[in-house]
């Protein structure tokens, strides 16, 4: 299951006879724990603050402290945590039950990572977070992206902020009182071939990314209204589900 929700070419990445014999969260206990704890750096985050009247916007894929999965290179079984991750300063933050401050966590093992969204304005649901192993940049490697669709094709999201600090000082101030953290985000369409095709979320550019896909594009339910991320996601797993049935 993991293949599916990790591409390919991570699954050399998470091969190996330690994640063969992988134990459950539940029966590994205190040794998981254990292991969650060799994970630490020891020293607290310093969680982004401004220096001027406040920020707008926010450094992290969702503000909220979320249960999160931590899925090692080596196959380990760790105990959940409450996960954040920081894409402006692209680490990842966890806040252990024994204490109260945020600790950056040591990720050169770490494959990906799950957070479990509670229910709200949509049904709870899990989101996924893998490397950026195809990316043609390799300093984004070791980045996370989000995979919004696992499948024949994959829908990946990068991830991006931009900090705009205030400018309200000087003769030459916009009088912005404000820091702002812009988002930015990059989609991306994994094809088969393992062939990575930056895509916006539209009919259009997604038939050109995937020629061989376009009537099928064309002819899913609810693809000529798609707009969102959820939505396209919807409309590859309804191509998977057809094609899987004929």
């Amino acid at each position: 299951m993991l293949s599916r929700f990790f591409g390919i070419g991570c699954v050399s990445l998470l091969a190996g006879s330690a994640f063969g014999q992988q134990t459950s969260i539940g029966q590994a206990g205190a040794a998981a724990q254990a292991n969650m704890d060799a994970l630490v750096d020891g020293a607290a985050a310093v969680l982004p603050r401004g220096n001027s009247y406040g920020t707008i916007g926010t450094p992290y894929v969702d503000n909220r402290w979320l249960q999160g999965h931590l899925l090692m290179t080596t196959g380990v079984p760790l105990a959940p945590i409450p996960l954040k991750y920081d894409v402006l300063n692209r680490r990842l933050l966890m806040r252990p039950l024994n204490r109260r401050d945020s600790l950056a966590l040591d990720d050169r093992k770490l494959a990906g990572f799950e957070l479990d969204v509670p229910v709200g304005l949509q049904p709870a649901h899990k989101r996924t977070f893998r490397r950026f192993l195809e990316s043609p940049v390799p300093a984004q490697r070791a980045e996370y992206v989000e995979v919004l669709h696992a499948g024949k094709y994959t829908l990946l999201k990068r991830f991006g902020k931009t900090l705009l600090k205030a400018s309200y000082q000087g003769a030459y101030s916009s009088g912005e009182r404000y820091d702002k953290i812009e988002d930015k985000p990059t989609y991306f369409l994994l094809r088969p071939d393992q062939k990575l095709e930056p895509v916006k979320l539209t009919l259009k550019a997604l038939q050109a990314a995937a020629p061989e896909l376009a009537p099928a594009l064309k002819n899913a339910p609810g693809s000529s209204q798609a707009k969102t991320e959820a939505e396209w996601a919807a409309v590859l797993a309804a191509i998977d589900a057809k094609a899987a049935a004929e």
